[in-house]
């Protein structure tokens, strides 16, 4: 106690305080310092001092010390409650500069990008060139004011649909987490599947419905858990479109959209969405798969006898997000991305609260999300956001987009100017839709009372009526409705405070709480617990029964009959969030002619400015959120203009508007799909036991020309747009004229354009191992192949390496290896991919032919020349912060090494070389796209194209060859580069040989990671996952009969 006297006594003061002290009415206190007009310490220091912090038992601690007679236990409970307050406070100050710090430093590092680039590109933007963002909805002009008729926006597109009525487009939608149906969805059953997954389904449903679309797939888990629905298990399901009287004259030749449920994971259980991570390649080669048989059928149906690939792969969320980003690289189509919520926004969020990052990181997963969001942005053609705020506040906090650079390389695109190898994804604004083909707005009188259905005027009210107006004392007042779950950030607690201190309002009308179902309190989660108790608590303390309804169950078809209800009664919608991404409810009021009380902070801004339907609040004011909805309630012609604007604008909101924009902006991008310069689409089944490699004859050597896929973007296009022949013909010029320049490959390949047939096999053996040193890799390969050697020509080998195919052939050959063992060979880390010939005369030609339809395969946002030019002054920035220009480099451009699409520099010393994760943020807010490989070590960085990698070159021999990758068998060492972690999942089989790696090198490589690898991969619980013991043959044989693999009865 010695010392601290003067903090208990300030504790005691403030305890003993009179609770008639109050504010001055001239003074505009903080809220946080009122309780119906009086002056609450405990509030202050509790919502004011720790505010963020989740210090729940603060509040208790404090009552409890004023509660306790003994002084002397009392002053012991405050002196001990008086420091907890003080830390809190220092922890808040310190999460505080924290942020300031991190803030700071991404806003320097993003100017130096800027500069950076726009010295590259050597012209800056212009006033004349600022182009406003796409996207964003016109509010229509003031129409003529009449009787409301049943909504519909099938006559506002008539003309869109004739046009594009001949059209057949197939398209891909992924989200891979909750339960997803078409029928019957249990919204709320946990948080994964709330809103994401009607949004997905009525996508699907709408899109299925359009003109010009074919087929719309959207892919999802297929769940066989014992505790969820059979329904979860089904492998597809067909959604039926709601607009059951349209003809195909209508909506033109259509299969129609469905649900594909892809088994990938543990098939007995259902995950929540943080532990899906490890199962995402599984999940890639399964809907690899599909696809490409999906195209086959659609070939025979439409296609004239000619693939149909997806005119679009779109990703819901960070998970598939990751995944649309290897498909869509596997089958080389546009990418389409939705976050709908956003990892770094809410690591930011969780860090002021004064969370550590390695808890937020062990719960959430939020740096492997993060990285998959990053990829996202790397990848995709197209990022639809719900409103500008997602934009401005949310994606601004991601390395590979930067507002600024990105209307800048928007403007050069459009005037054909060249970006030097920078690319942005374009960020449009596309709100989301909803179903109106059931709601029938109803006339309302000047008294309030709306009319009953005109067809059953003595139809009975619905049963969810009842169960609400049996709260209310005076059923007839306007009802002031609120729909959300009861989460803090909800605002809910806030809500009932403005209602209850408001008397006027209390006396005028009622409060209808609808926040989702429950049995007890007691068995909902703790925070949602917490609300409801709150909100209980502050009923009895304002004495609002007979005046709030809060009733415990509701099913989702009787959320239409609440708005009526709401209409019914001349009342009002409130969404008063925190913040709120979008905002659905709004949109579903509105359509019902419900006004609206809405949060000013997110989606609700750019909704209010199409409908003007009511009024925007702070919603930290509760005098502002009660002098809001006051004034709607008792203005009878507002609220009749809020109505009727409502219902004149909300056809904007409606799904075949959404999907009129969304396949307008689908049409800009150039398309990009699998082009062989042999067309050998009739593969076999992937179920073939024999359909392995296919015979590969006749490749010409050339390079497949592929024209930039960003050239077109940001021209008035739509679904018919086709180029001119003159216009095709210059760009092949320009494209030839650029690969001639570039063409600088220093390998040599068999010019016959002849490949060896390559026999079908039953399995693939692709040795992947990372080994510092050559003999250490040629121990493995030789290991391997002697116990595969007994199995004849039934088994094949693919070596696949950092190397180049000179130093892959130089190693093969001084092993005493013949390089006709080998199928082909993966070099510069997945950037080349050769087929092995037969020996030639010519000793000075590799018995390799390159397979030149790959680069055409991974070319997409190759930076070249600008992206090498970049990576050299980062190697100059190295030597300067690590002061070594006079003790010799650490870094060097290893130009031996490098070819076309693999820029390779040589490491001196990977310990002083900056960690992985940092050289592509470097890059990423350059708006280079690329993958950064550390090899060998670390003594060895190759950068090659942002969507090539080891593993993605085995989903390309599905692709191109018909491979079969359940065949393949990948043997790894028990680390290696720093694209290890892509070999592990998927389909195929996976042997890690113990022992073969170096732990140094792991350390360097793997020490720095942003997340560990059990995020990536789960090799323990992974049937098609298991170890040698070390690299010896009975050890090796060991792991391949635990796979499944005899080699015996191969």
């Amino acid at each position: 106690m010695v010392g601290n006297d003067w903090v208990n006594s300030y504790l005691e003061a403030i305890l003993a305080a009179e609770p008639g002290i109050s504010e001055s009415k001239d003074s505009k206190a903080s809220l946080l310092l009122r309780e119906r007009g009086h002056f609450s310490p405990t509030r202050y220091f509790v919502e004011e001092v720790i505010t963020g912090f989740d210090e729940t038992d603060l509040h208790r601690s404090w009552v409890q010390a004023a509660a306790t007679r003994s002084p002397q236990e009392r002053n012991t409970r405050l002196e001990n409650l008086c420091w907890r307050i003080w830390n809190l406070a220092r922890q808040k100050k310190q999460v505080a500069g924290k942020y300031a710090k991190r803030k700071a430093k991404r806003h320097l590092e993003r100017e130096r990008a800027r500069l950076e680039a726009t010295a590259d590109m050597s012209e800056d933007l212009s006033e004349g060139e600022k182009a406003d963002v796409p996207g964003e909805i016109q509010t229509p002009s003031e129409s003529t004011k009449g009787r409301m008729s049943r909504i519909s926006s099938v006559d506002v597109f008539e003309n869109w649909f004739a046009q594009h009525k001949e059209k057949k487009l197939y398209i891909v939608l992924i989200s891979l987490h909750g339960l997803i149906r078409g029928e019957n969805m249990e919204l709320g059953r946990d948080s994964d599947t709330g809103g994401q997954v009607k949004y997905v389904v009525e996508l699907a449903r709408a899109l299925g419905s359009m003109p010009g679309v074919y087929r719309v797939d959207l892919l999802t888990r297929q769940v066989s858990a014992p505790d969820v629905d059979w329904s979860y298990a089904e492998p597809s399901e067909m959604l039926n479109p709601l607009d059951t009287e349209a003809t195909d004259e209508d909506h033109g030749e259509s299969s129609g959209a469905y649900i594909i449920r892809i088994p990938f994971g543990p098939k007995d259980k259902y995950l929540e969405k943080e532990l899906l991570w490890p199962h995402i390649s599984e999940f890639v080669d399964r809907a690899l798969s599909h696809v490409m048989q999906m195209s086959k059928a659609l070939s025979e149906h439409i296609g004239g006898g000619q693939p149909v690939w997806p005119v679009a792969i779109h990703g819901h969320y960070a998970d598939a997000g990751d995944s649309t980003a290897l498909l869509s690289g596997a089958l080389n189509v546009p990418m389409v991305f939705t976050g709908h919520s956003l990892g770094r926004d809410k690591l930011e969020q969780l860090l002021k609260q004064g969370r550590p990052k390695e808890e937020i990181n062990s719960n959430y997963k939020i740096m492997r999300r993060i990285e998959a969001e990053e990829l996202s942005v790397d990848a995709s053609e197209i990022i639809i956001t719900s409103t500008r705020q997602e934009i401005e506040e949310q994606w601004r906090l991601y390395d590979g987009f930067d507002p600024v650079l990105e209307r800048k390389l928007r403007a050069r695109t459009k005037r054909g100017v060249n970006c030097h190898g920078r690319f942005m994804p374009r960020m449009v604004v596309i709100p989301p839709g909803m179903e109106f083909h059931h709601i029938v707005p109803h006339d309302v009188d000047t008294e309030g009372e709306g009319s009953r259905d005109d067809e059953n005027p003595q139809s009975a009210d619905p049963p969810i009526w009842s169960e609400i107006m049996r709260f209310f004392s005076n059923p007839r007042k306007p009802m002031i409705l609120a729909l959300a779950r009861p989460d803090p950030k909800k605002n809910l607690v806030t809500l009932v405070k403005a209602f209850g201190e408001c008397r006027p309002l209390r006396e005028l009308a009622n409060l209808t709480l609808i926040m989702g179902n429950r049995d007890d309190i007691d068995e909902l989660s703790g925070t949602n617990a917490s609300v409801l108790l709150s909100i209980l608590k502050l009923i009895d303390k304002y004495d609002l029964y007979g005046q709030v309804a809060m009733p415990k169950h509701h099913k989702q078809s009787d959320v239409p009959e609440i708005y009526r209800l709401g209409v019914k009664t001349k009342g009002v919608f409130i969404n008063p969030a925190v913040i709120e991404p979008f905002g659905l409810t709004l949109i579903e009021a509105a359509a019902h002619g419900l006004p609206i009380v809405a949060t000013k902070n997110g989606g609700p801004v750019d909704i209010h400015r199409v409908l003007d339907n009511g009024l925007l609040v702070d919603p930290h004011d509760q005098q502002a959120i009660a002098d809001a909805l006051l004034k709607l309630v008792s203005d009878k012609n507002l609220w009749g203009r809020c109505r009727q604007n409502g219902l004149k604008n909300i056809h904007l909101f409606s799904w075949p508007e959404h999907c009129k924009t969304y396949l307008s902006r689908i049409a800009a991008c150039k398309q990009r799909h699998p082009q062989w310069q042999r067309i050998d689409f009739d593969n076999s089944d992937a179920d073939s036991p024999g359909g392995s490699l296919r015979d590969i004859q006749d490749i010409s050597l050339n390079l497949k020309l592929s024209l930039d896929g960003e050239k077109g973007e940001g021209k008035s296009t739509n679904l018919d747009a086709e180029e001119s022949s003159a216009e095709r013909k210059a760009n092949l010029e320009t494209a030839v004229t650029t690969l001639a320049q570039k063409n600088t490959s220093t390998e040599k390949v068999d010019s016959s354009g002849k490949i060896p047939t390559l026999k079908r096999r039953k399995y693939i053996f692709v040795i992947s191992v990372d080994c510092e040193q050559a003999s250490d890799l040629l121990e493995v390969v030789k290991t391997v192949i002697d116990v595969a050697g007994k199995s004849g020509s039934s088994i094949g080998f693919i070596l696949s390496t950092s190397m180049t195919v000179s130093e892959t052939h130089s190693t093969i050959i001084s092993g005493g290896l013949n390089p006709q063992d080998f199928d082909a060979v993966i070099c510069n880390s997945g950037s080349e991919l050769y087929f092995t010939s037969s020996a030639s005369d010519d000793k000075t030609k590799l018995p390799y032919a390159l397979d030149s339809d790959y680069h055409s395969h991974i070319e997409y946002r190759w930076g070249g020349e600008s992206l090498r030019k970049t990576l050299v002054r980062w190697i100059s920035s190295v030597h300067e912060k690590k002061k070594m220009k006079n003790e010799g480099q650490i870094l060097t451009e290893d130009e031996s090494s490098s070819s076309k699409y693999c820029l390779s520099f040589k490491v001196k010393d990977p310990s002083q070389v900056p960690p992985m994760k940092e050289l592509r943020k470097l890059m990423r807010i350059q708006a280079l796209r690329c993958n950064a490989v550390y090899c060998k070590g670390g003594s060895k960085i190759n950068v090659i194209p942002v969507l090539a990698s080891r593993s993605q070159a085995l989903r390309y021999l599905l692709v191109r060859w018909g491979v079969d990758l359940s065949k393949m068998v990948v043997f790894v060492g028990d680390s290696g580069d720093t694209d290890y972690e892509g070999l592990l999942g998927g389909v195929h089989k996976t042997v890690i040989l113990k022992g073969v790696t170096s732990d140094a090198a792991a350390r360097v490589l793997h020490g720095n990671r942003s997340y560990p690898l059990e995020d990536v991969t789960d090799p323990v619980n992974s049937p098609n996952i298991t170890e040698a013991d070390q690299c010896g043959g009975d050890s090796i044989k060991a792991a391949l009969e635990k796979l499944g693999i005899n080699l015996v009865k191969t």
